[in-house]
């Protein structure tokens, strides 16, 4: 790893900063983020093991919420690696601001610049697979059984995750094989992604720009249209029922998920913008909502997807209430 002018050539271990400005009370941030991790991990769990025992959770809607719920697991637990392949009990991210552990591989880092990315890219999926269902659902209810078939579901949920697995990796190959020099071993975030990497760099990272904006746009960008004009459509079915009751029987369904849907594409857009045009913005502030980015998305659906959710609600109390009877 030989160092010229300043500049690093391949380096073989980065450093994490951590959230900038924000270093003497990282310890006292991180207790709301461990706590949100760790709600989220064990709620979604059991979301998981809900679905998967009781046959009558065997629809489409909870088929997605299932993936939901494992995207999210994933999805927080991707910041986990230390090296490649490896997986630590606690996030890396609470390794940085608790036990002071910031190295990570270069290798590692691009393997956890795969998962964080392509996870995001399912949960997007996922929340479209969700937007459709829906919206089929409340305006083509009687094709409903017939559209949304279990081979449909499956090509779904395969086509869902090969998207972005498969679009991310030029991400990785375009880093790896063209960029040699960069500026400094250190990353000032608290975990690998995209843009946080490529800025390091010293060399033209024009194509990393132009081939990050176009994976966004394919996977989010679209996603977000479709689901946008799927919960148009479904005001304006709602709006044309002629029973109030049916009116905000839809409605109390469908405006939690536009919230999560809302707040999931915000940060993700926020986080997106920052890195290409947001110089004005303080680091601290962007750092912090990437980092909530990862965690705050668990730990809603897990409330507005899982709990909210009145079939499922009724099989938690019912497990929870045998398991004090017994």
């Amino acid at each position: 790893m030989p160092i010229t002018n300043g500049t690093v050539f391949m380096p073989s271990v980065l450093t994490f900063i951590g959230i900038p400005g924000l270093e003497p009370v990282q310890c006292w941030i991180a207790i709301p983020f461990c706590a949100m991790y760790i709600i989220a991990l064990i709620g979604n769990f059991v979301l998981l093991i809900i679905i998967k025992l009781e046959s009558s959770l065997h629809e489409p809607m909870y088929i997605f919420l299932a993936m939901l719920g494992a995207t999210d697991i994933a999805l927080s637990t991707s910041i986990v690696p230390k090296m490649l392949g490896i997986f630590c009990i606690v996030p890396k991210m609470l390794g940085i601001f608790w036990f002071h552990l910031p190295e990570i591989y270069f290798d590692a880092c691009l393997f956890q610049m795969w998962l964080i990315h392509m996870f995001q890219g399912i949960e997007s999926g996922v929340l479209l697979a969700m937007a459709l269902d829906r919206y089929v659902a409340i305006c083509y209810p009687l094709r409903h059984a017939t559209i949304f078939t279990r081979k449909l579901v499956t090509y779904i949920g395969v086509g869902v995750t090969l998207r972005p697995a498969i679009l991310v990796i030029p991400c990785l190959l375009l880093i790896k094989c063209r960029l040699k020099l960069y500026q400094t071993q250190l990353i000032s975030h608290t975990y690998c992604e995209h843009m946080a990497l490529v800025k390091l760099a010293t060399e033209d990272v024009y194509i990393n720009k132009v081939y990050g904006l176009l994976g966004a746009f394919i996977v989010g960008g679209l996603d977000f249209i479709f689901i946008t004009l799927s919960y148009v459509r479904i005001f304006v079915t709602v709006f044309h029922l002629p029973q109030t009751e049916a009116r905000l029987k839809a409605l109390n369904t469908c405006i939690p998920h536009i919230l999560v849907f809302f707040q999931f594409y915000l940060l993700a857009f926020f986080s997106f913008f920052t890195h290409r045009s947001g110089s004005y913005i303080p680091s601290y502030i962007h750092i912090t909502l990437s980092n909530l980015y990862l965690l705050v998305p668990p730990f809603l659906n897990l409330f507005v997807y899982g709990v909210k959710t009145k079939h499922i609600r009724e099989k938690v109390i019912k497990m929870f209430c045998s398991k004090d009877q017994a």
